[in-house]
């Protein structure tokens, strides 16, 4: 059958040649009209999702020259980072090979949800020490057509089985001791993983391809090999003693004479792969239930290690992974200057903490102290900037410290996180900010309700990655194992998670005698800070303006703060924000500022640094300890025909940013 075409549907070439075949040569016919040549016009390159610092472009993961998966030794602070601008998606993750998993997501039409579950495949194989497919999350996710953000709850859980001192003894009536060889190396340590029915759950929300294809390059990865990178071999190194317990952990991180396989080591790790396809076929229930459930619980339980040494087992059951589920929560959000920030609820308290600092911030004018020679690493930072973040801070981890839990059984003062958050009670806090020196510890705010304990527990390690789709869709995700290869237990190619020691061990404060809000109790959420934000112009979701995020354990607020204030008042682009000095505070007298920035002089004690020295004369203790954030930062802006996407990859780690990149 003879095809109608219309004349606006034709390109111009074809245009041009129908033209020609209607007689427009001549008038009179005495001169023949030419028979047109087409020629076939160049096929544009497509360099989307691959990367590139020589100018060459290169894939991820191929080994050629260039290849950012190629291990190199962990470094503190990679210089020279710039920022990345795509068209219309991008991602930003801590390793080179999960990013590319998560664009060629994008690239083949798949939502921020889609790709985000390809990521978090990719972690948990390459990243074990930050990130499990038996750990935990949270994710904000924004849907574009609704203009609604959504929160999701994939925290673990304890057991059934667990008591107030579940971490504290190996039996409450006979025997108070502490569970062997540690609360962390033990069975106590292990939760109840959430992360993969949390990614479910929103893929049934907001996926666009179909679940199983999700898992491909996890696989091939687990089955081919892949390089033991930087951070990798460093985890391996210092962990490699307790490694020594478990059997399978021990075969796969360590070599036939119980060294750690060092940095460059090609694994495989063929059990991971059976397991992604198992999850593929049938689900995250694979993973919750039968085969793979069923050894994750024995190795919960288990009671002696391969080295012979006593491990308290943990009281995990089958019904605790077959019973749990994730939650969809309301985000907290709050206005802050001309924007409004989202990001996570309880039982992070994270996003609490994040937003308290930018409150109580609020009520200064930060533009006046922002950072000065301001180059591709963000630049040096004002003493005065970094005071009133730090105070603020404070303000901040003081409330979090007391009141902040899992809601589902300990509610916030007045039921509501605006009690935290209010104008009113911020301006309160900021009145507490003194411009000459600084308040060292701050007290939590007074709200009128029972006694609560202070809990200061001591969260770890964890990784972060910030995604945004074609359809303008956002995920910002924030994934952890807790503490560096997590319980030191390994199933099935999996590390299992210490999760729980985020619970205070001690359910009362040993101080006041008040019941802590993050004690353990059964089925309960251990209190995280993991905190993925995002930000809107105006006053309302609709605008999207910026996702973020990073791991760093208790100093995730710290790290998402002066990432936040360092793009909204400081207008650093997405790579300077990410890069820009890591600072900030507790609560207590010490106050960090990253000692692994080129832009800090620590030599001679910190006595050459005019920041340092400006920040001890107003009575800070500041520590220059190396940071470990990574911050994984997206910002959408204004350029010439529209908006595009940038993005910038924490130095301090292995990520980068891939997506339909191109050079403005």
């Amino acid at each position: 059958m003879k095809r109608n075409i219309s004349w606006w549907a034709l390109t111009p070439t074809a245009l041009a040649l129908t033209l020609l075949a209607c007689g427009g040569g001549s008038d009179n016919g005495s001169t023949p009209t030419p028979t047109p040549v087409e020629t076939t016009p160049p096929v544009a390159v497509d360099n989307s999702c691959l990367t590139s610092t020589t100018g060459t472009p290169v894939v991820v993961g191929s080994g050629d020259a260039g290849d950012p998966a190629a291990p190199e030794p962990a470094s503190g602070y990679v210089i020279g980072h710039k920022v990345v601008t795509a068209k219309t998606y991008m991602v930003v993750a801590n390793h080179p090979l999960a990013t590319k998993a998560g664009c060629d997501v994008l690239k083949a039409g798949g939502s921020a949800a889609d790709a985000a579950i390809a990521v978090q495949a990719v972690l948990g194989l390459v990243e074990p020490q930050s990130s499990s497919l038996a750990g935990g999350a949270f994710m904000l996710y924004y849907d574009a057509k609704t203009k609604k953000v959504q929160a999701y709850d994939g925290r673990e859980t304890a057991p059934a089985a667990a008591t107030a001192n579940y971490l504290r003894y190996v039996d409450d009536t006979t025997d108070q001791t502490l569970p062997k060889p540690s609360a962390r190396g033990s069975g106590r340590s292990i939760g109840t993983p959430g992360v993969m029915r949390m990614l479910e759950m929103a893929h049934g929300d907001h996926g666009k391809l179909p679940w199983k294809d999700l898992f491909g390059e996890g696989t091939r990865l687990a089955s081919d090999g892949f390089k033991v990178g930087g951070r990798m071999a460093a985890a391996i190194a210092s962990s490699a003693s307790n490694l020594k317990r478990d059997a399978e952990a021990a075969a796969y991180f360590l070599d036939a004479a119980g060294n750690p396989k060092p940095l460059g080591t090609t694994l495989t790790n063929p059990a991971y792969a059976e397991v992604l396809k198992a999850m593929a076929s049938q689900g995250a229930d694979a993973m919750y239930t039968g085969t793979i459930a069923q050894d994750i619980v024995a190795k919960i339980q288990v009671t002696t290690g391969a080295d012979g040494s006593v491990i308290t087992p943990g009281k995990t059951t089958l019904d605790d992974l077959k019973n749990y589920k994730p939650v969809r929560r309301e985000p907290v959000c709050t206005t802050y200057r001309a924007y409004y920030v989202c990001s996570m609820s309880p039982p992070s308290s994270g996003g609490i903490g994040v937003l308290s600092t930018l409150g109580i911030l609020e009520n200064f004018n930060m533009g006046l102290h922002a950072p000065s020679q301001v180059d591709l690493e963000g630049g040096k930072p004002s003493v005065m900037g970094v005071h009133l973040v730090a105070e603020a801070e404070r303000l901040a981890y003081a409330d979090r410290d007391k009141y902040v839990a899992d809601t589902d059984f300990v509610p916030l003062p007045g039921g509501s996180a605006d009690t935290l958050l209010n104008k009113t009670y911020m301006r309160s806090r900021a009145n507490l900010i003194d411009f000459s020196k600084s308040m060292g510890t701050a007290v939590a705010g007074d709200f009128g309700v029972p006694p609560v304990g202070i809990d200061k527990t001591v969260e770890n390690g964890t990784t972060h990655y910030s995604i945004v789709d074609k359809d303008g869709n956002v995920a910002s995700m924030t994934t952890t194992v807790e503490s560096t290869l997590g319980s030191y237990h390994m199933s099935h190619g999996i590390m299992l998670n210490n999760q729980l020691t985020d619970f205070s061990a001690n359910p009362i404060d040993a101080v006041t005698n008040a019941p802590v809000a993050n004690r353990v109790a059964p089925g309960k959420r251990p209190r995280s800070t993991m905190a993925p934000t995002l930000v809107f112009n105006g006053n309302q979701p609709g605008d999207f303006l910026m996702a973020t995020g990073s791991p760093g354990g208790g100093t995730i607020i710290q790290y998402v703060v002066k990432t936040v204030v360092g793009a909204l008042d400081w207008s650093l682009d997405a790579q300077q924000a990410t890069s820009l000095v890591d600072f900030g505070a507790t609560n207590s007298p010490t106050t960090n500022v990253g000692g692994e920035h080129p832009n800090i002089d620590i030599t001679n004690g910190g006595n050459n640094d005019p920041l340092i020295l400006g920040l001890r004369a107003l009575g800070h203790t500041v520590s220059t300890g190396s940071q470990s954030s990574g911050i994984s930062t997206i910002i959408r802006k204004p350029a010439s025909g529209g908006l595009v996407l940038t993005g910038g990859a924490d130095p301090r780690r292995e990520g980068i940013v891939l997506g339909d990149t191109f050079t403005p």
